[in-house]
């Protein structure tokens, strides 16, 4: 609250200041001016206390235009057709850009130790594109046995841990997912070694939350103040540092590695993004060890976050809603192999977890770009420099005109029906149905959760399929409910 006041005050000062700068003015006309800009900054304030509420009006009123939502740091625009979307898309990256709306959501100079994040894509190179859309994917097939085993590991472990009351294991159930998705995803991000090393785990577990609590305040404060208390904050938080710290010499190992190789030395094989992003930095101006620790930085917080999330809602929906149980268990104990062996498949369960996706997504927007220039979309609205272009991803996937029945939990909702075809589900399953089969990892207009057009989520194909590995685990694995079927999803842990 301290924040917010000294926010407003800064800013009635400002409007004091200009109003008095016109001595003609009379007073009536410097009190109006005066209101107008405290009611302007309280209204923008009430985003960080009613923001999905703000952009669901929005969208409500806007009959398919761009809206305006006015925020403490910056003014947002939502935009929602087809054209105002591919626009967006079209846009140069030194006009609308995603790492810079990426830079200042997560402030990583002070949160991701020191990490000076350029504003353009592809300055210092986009290996680490390639390495996420095309080999990370390219690699499911040989990875994905072995993030099931750790998965499956893991899950053993923290049920063995769980208390046992009245008979049962008692588990908080995003807690678990979190430290579940932390051992897989370190395997597939950093490797063996890593994903080996308890104490590694534990920091980058950490360290997620330490970004995310403090990347926020950053935000909100006027930007003359930030690099003082980003400074201070980053004295403060000791995750960063720590997991700089193991990487670096395992990081710095690597590095020697590829110069041997090179020479003609036999050195081990390795199969994670750390080596990938390694490989295809730029060969005229190679990225440094401590230049690719943060690539993985940034590349893990959005993983775990997103994952541990998406993973926990599915579970309690199916909590919710166990009639889908037994025809997801059917489909894993018949086509697992397979999926482990191919890396796609599952599709009764990849429509669940869209399904679960689309009614609680991780962000209530998506495809941000932060204006670097000003740019004005076809139909006259105007971003200045800072603005950002947002679609209101919730507010679409809520929307009839796109999902039949949109506040309806389908699970099978995406499944082609022909796959449903003589399995043995309940009729009312299959209602309703999308006009058009899809799957979770696909990107259009009214499926944004991966953004956009060529800037989409790199890394969504493995994504979906870790999603996969460890939901299935607990439903190959365990019987499961809610102790207490009054449970909201803020109290899963």
């Amino acid at each position: 609250m301290e924040m917010i006041f000294a926010s407003l005050a800064l800013l009635i000062l400002s409007s004091l200041a200009s109003a008095g700068a016109h001595k003609s003015l009379n007073p009536w006309t410097v009190a109006k001016t005066f209101a107008k800009t405290v009611m302007k900054r309280i209204h923008a304030w009430e985003y960080v206390f009613r923001g999905p509420w703000i952009i669901q009006a929005g969208y409500n009123n806007s009959n398919g235009q761009p809206y305006e939502v006015p925020t403490p740091d910056t003014r947002y625009v939502f935009v929602s057709a087809p054209k105002h979307i591919e626009e967006i898309d079209r846009a140069p990256d030194d006009v609308l850009s995603l790492q810079a709306a990426s830079k200042h959501m997560l402030q990583p100079k002070y949160t991701m130790h020191g990490f000076i994040w350029s504003d353009l894509r592809g300055t210092e190179g986009v290996g680490f594109e390639r390495s996420l859309r095309v080999i990370l994917t390219s690699h499911l097939p040989s990875i994905l046995h072995k993030l099931n085993r750790y998965a499956k590991a893991r899950f053993d472990l923290l049920q063995q841990e769980s208390p046992i009351v009245q008979g049962s294991r008692r588990s908080k159930l995003y807690p678990m997912m979190k430290k579940v998705v932390v051992v897989a995803n370190a395997h597939a991000i950093f490797g063996e070694e890593l994903g080996k090393n308890e104490e590694f785990l534990d920091t980058a577990l950490n360290f997620v939350d330490q970004t995310v609590y403090g990347a926020e305040p950053l935000r909100l404060l006027p930007k003359f103040l930030v690099p003082i208390f980003g400074r201070i904050m980053a004295s403060q938080f000791s995750c960063d540092k720590k997991m700089f710290g193991i990487m670096l010499p395992v990081v710095e190992q690597r590095f020697l590695e590829r110069d041997q190789k090179r020479i003609g030395h036999k050195v081990p094989h390795h199969d994670d993004c750390l080596q990938w992003i390694m490989e295809t930095s730029p060969k005229k101006n190679p990225w440094s060890p401590m230049r690719v620790i943060w690539e993985l930085m940034a590349i893990w917080f959005g993983s775990v976050h997103s994952l541990s999330v998406t993973s926990s809602n599915a579970i309690y929906d199916l909590c919710l809603q166990p009639e889908y149980l037994q025809p997801l268990r059917d489909e894993i104990n018949a086509h697992y192999d397979g999926f482990l062996q191919s890396g796609s498949g599952l599709p009764l369960l990849d429509s669940f977890l869209k399904e679960s996706a689309r009614l609680n997504p991780v962000e209530t927007m998506s495809t941000r770009r932060c204006a670097i220039r000003p740019f004005t979309f076809s139909d006259g609205t105007k971003l200045g420099v800072g603005d950002w272009a947002c679609t209101p991803v919730y507010a679409i996937m809520k929307d009839s005109e796109h999902y039949p029945e949109p506040l309806k939990f389908n699970g099978f909702r995406f499944v082609d029906p022909k796959v449903l075809e003589g399995k043995a589900t309940n009729e009312q399953l299959r209602r309703p149905a999308q006009p058009k089969p899809s799957q979770f990892a696909d990107v259009d207009n009214t499926w944004q959760i991966w953004g956009t057009g060529r800037m989409a989520c790199p890394g969504r194909f493995y994504a979906s399929a870790l999603l996969k590995v460890i939901v299935a685990q607990i439903i190959a694995n365990y019987d499961f409910e809610l102790p207490d079927p009054a449970t909201t999803r803020v109290g899963l842990g």
